[in-house]
């Protein structure tokens, strides 16, 4: 046998040249062994040699010490194991003599490039190598020598025609006299770790890019709040450098204050860290940076966690708002205020009275309210003209401001009209005021070029109290309390009986409740519509109607909703009114609408959105009459919708996943209107017909349609102007981009039949 010569033969040298024997020999043994070309007669040459080892030895006793020919043995017996063990290891294990050769390769090697040792063993060219990569790969192996034994290598490789990434451990072998004998190389396949590599590679160069170019100031701590990184604008907001600030304490580099109390405010960072949530900056506080700059800003700190979800740092978002809340500030301002007097406008006094209301209902407050009403201003505005008046109208104002309270509020209604409201103040200390007031006007005179006029006024006194019903019936009796001072001689104080007004409204109301019920039933009710015209290219096609509600009293007379709609408010029998008006439209739809591409807008209040039934109810009427929904616009008051706002938000979205539209009605009253419209998904914005009405001659109503135009349009919500009467109304909402336009100057209101021979 070939192995059993060879052996026999090598230990006759041993016996002749035993003083010379070097581990050359064992050595040649060991890469025998380890250039086996099979795993599969691992065991049996493990065995052969094995006996014939023990054979040699029997023969050679004589000749050969038995200790150093059995240690020679193991050894050999030994590398087999190796081998053995090489063969198992799920790493690939390749030798490479120093031209390229290819000399053993074990079972994870052969598994993995799917060779077989008779097409691989001896073969010089390795084409598994990746063309691109063969030059670096090249390079890495010539950086190898007796002083740098050892290269790692990541290069692509080829595999069932698929490109991977492998990693090598290079080794270069060497003899006793540093002779260069071969590589051993141990690799593992890392294409699952480059492609990781690669996905967090570009995700930080995205976030990096990102947060270069973004518009947001970003900056990021470590877990004590010690700042680590500073975007562009962030250095650019605190007048400071990265370098400058990293390390530092958010206080160390920039301070937080309130801009009207100027006190400290609490680190944002800290207490994200601290409480492990997002926070943000209270409103009203303002940014000191390095250059002692105030900026107001709008912020969000929230902790960074790591993959065991411990915080490792902080993050703080934040923008430079200094001109939004100026300009909020001034529209704020112009919204609520009169622009001739600087005293707050009637939709802010009605606000403060609503408050006023709440207070008395909750606190069991006592206030007042004052209507005044100036007598004779008609003659000097007709006498000395528009200037005159309104210098007529500062003055009164400066003199009716040093007779009331800081706590009190005046307000100018319109025109030459009004509103003082007490605060905590009881009914004789509020007839004393009013007194005070009423004497004070008269006493004036008002001089213009010469002129000299005497001015009084007209007072109208109503108290507010837990027993008040709401704000309409506030203003009204103190407007009919006003009234009756002027009927009773003018340039007095009268003051309103709210227990005879009461009993007045409440019999009224119920009078009212008992013929709506009986309207409902005898069918006293009738529809009208007015249409709303498309004012600019891009808004729908085919009619737009509102559907308007009338009712026919005993005498046959047309009755207006605003007449018997309070007391169907206050007697809960809006829900039943609004599904009259559902079913009559949807029962005549066939006959008055047909197959015409036109869309009804419905008016619906608050008891139809609370009621959990109403829903399903319009499912039924919508399969029973075959209608679309999508023709079908609901729309419900901006003070309903607030009043009821998660409900509201819930009414919406069931009605347009039906396929029905949405429409917010009466925008604008509101003081929180853009607040509160972010939360309510509606399809159109009707803008309140008191910003329209005016708004040619009233810049601030201008101003506040525009806006009110500009946030529906970047919300992508159409708008509607209501009250448009005339031409030049008309002319200036489609100026500003307004889509839609309903009015007198539109069309008038019409019988739902009407449209058929429209």
């Amino acid at each position: 046998m070939a192995y059993k010569h060879w052996l026999s033969s090598w230990l006759k040298a041993i016996t002749a040249l035993r003083t010379l024997y070097t581990d050359i020999a064992l050595r040649e043994l060991i890469l025998k062994a380890l250039t086996l070309p099979s795993s599969a007669r691992l065991a049996a040459a493990n065995q052969e040699l094995e006996r014939e080892i023990s054979d040699v030895y029997d023969e050679q006793l004589l000749e050969t010490p038995r200790d150093r020919l059995l240690k020679q043995a193991e050894i050999a017996k030994s590398e087999i194991r190796y081998r053995a063990i090489v063969e198992d290891q799920t790493e690939m294990i390749a030798r490479y003599l120093p031209d390229g050769r290819l000399t053993f390769f074990n079972k994870a090697f052969a598994l993995y490039f799917g060779r077989s040792p008779d097409e691989q063993l001896g073969n010089r060219d390795q084409p598994i190598i990746l063309e691109a990569d063969r030059e670096r790969v090249a390079e890495f192996v010539a950086l190898i020598s007796a002083d740098n034994p050892v290269v790692i290598i990541e290069n692509r490789v080829v595999v069932a025609g698929e490109v991977r990434w492998t990693k090598w451990h290079n080794r270069m072998i060497f003899d006793e006299q540093g002779c260069f004998l071969e590589f051993q190389s141990v690799g593992y396949d890392i294409t699952e770790f480059k492609q990781i590599e690669e996905t967090l590679f570009e995700e930080k160069e995205l976030a990096e890019v990102t947060l270069q170019s973004i518009g947001d100031a970003v900056l990021t701590t470590d877990a004590f709040g010690r700042i680590k990184y500073l975007n562009p604008v962030a250095k650019s907001l605190l007048a400071c450098s990265e370098i400058s600030a990293e390390g530092l304490l958010l206080e160390e580099v920039f301070g937080i204050v309130h801009e009207t109390t100027r006190e400290t405010v609490q680190n944002p960072i800290q207490q994200a860290l601290k409480e492990n949530r997002t926070v943000s900056l209270a409103k009203h506080t303002v940014l000191i940076n390095q250059n002692n700059q105030e900026l107001a800003i709008q912020d969000s700190s929230a902790p960074i966690h790591n993959r065991e979800g411990e915080i490792i740092g902080a993050v703080m978002v934040f923008c430079d708002v200094t001109q939004n809340r100026l300009l909020s500030r001034q529209l704020s301002w112009q919204a609520s205020h009169d622009p001739l007097t600087g005293l707050v406008n009637r939709h802010e006094f009605e606000q403060q009275i609503e408050q006023a209301l709440h207070l008395a209902k909750l606190d069991c407050q006592i206030h007042a309210l004052c209507y005044l009403d100036l007598d004779h201003f008609k003659i000097v505005n007709d006498t000395c003209g528009h200037l005159a008046g309104d210098e007529l109208l500062r003055q009164i104002t400066m003199l009716l401001q040093q007779r009331i309270r800081k706590t009190d509020t005046l307000a100018r209604l319109g025109g030459d009209e009004f509103g003082v409201l007490l605060s905590q103040c009881l009914p004789e200390q509020a007839l004393r005021v009013a007194n005070q007031l009423l004497k004070c006007v008269q006493e004036f005179r008002f001089v213009w070029h010469e002129q000299v006029f005497s001015i009084g006024v007209s007072i109208g006194l109503v108290g507010i109290d837990m027993n008040s019903e709401s704000l309409a019936e506030i203003i009204s009796m103190a407007d009919a309390a006003c009234y009756t001072a002027k009927n009773r001689g003018r340039n007095r104080v009268y003051f309103a009986e709210t227990d005879d007004q009461e009993r007045l409204q409440q019999r009224g109301e119920m009078q009212w409740a008992s013929r709506i019920s009986h309207a409902l039933e005898s069918d006293w009710f009738c529809l009208y519509v007015q249409p709303i015209a498309s004012i600019t290219p891009v808004a729908q096609n085919g009619d737009y109607y509102e559907v308007l509600l009338r009712l026919h009293d005993e005498q046959g007379n047309l009755v207006l909703p605003m007449t018997f709609i309070p007391a169907a408010e206050r007697y809960d029998l809006m829900h039943l009114i609004d599904r009259w008006v559902i079913r009559t439209l949807f029962s005549n739809w066939t006959r008055v609408v047909g197959d015409k591409q036109s869309v009804y807008a419905i008016n619906l209040s608050g008891s139809s959105i609370n009621d959990d039934q109403f829903i399903g109810f319009l499912y039924e009427q919508f399969t029973l009459h075959s209608i679309l929904p999508q023709w079908i616009c609901f729309e419900i008051t901006e003070t309903v919708a607030i009043a009821n706002l998660n409900k509201a938000r819930q009414f919406i979205q069931s009605l347009q996943r039906m396929g029905c539209r949405f429409a917010l009605d009466d925008f604008g009253v509101g003081m929180s209107s853009f607040a509160y419209l972010k939360s309510l998904p509606v399809d159109y914005l009707k803008i309140d017909g008191s910003f329209i009405r005016n708004i040619i001659e009233n810049p601030v109503d201008n101003a506040i349609v525009t806006a009110i135009t500009h946030i529906s349009s970047v919300m992508g919500i159409k708008t509607i102007a209501e009250f448009v009467e005339n031409e030049a109304i008309l002319e200036r909402i489609t100026a500003l981009g307004i889509d839609y336009a309903q009015g007198y100057g539109i069309g008038m209101p019409r019988p739902l039949g009407s449209i058929l021979v429209g």
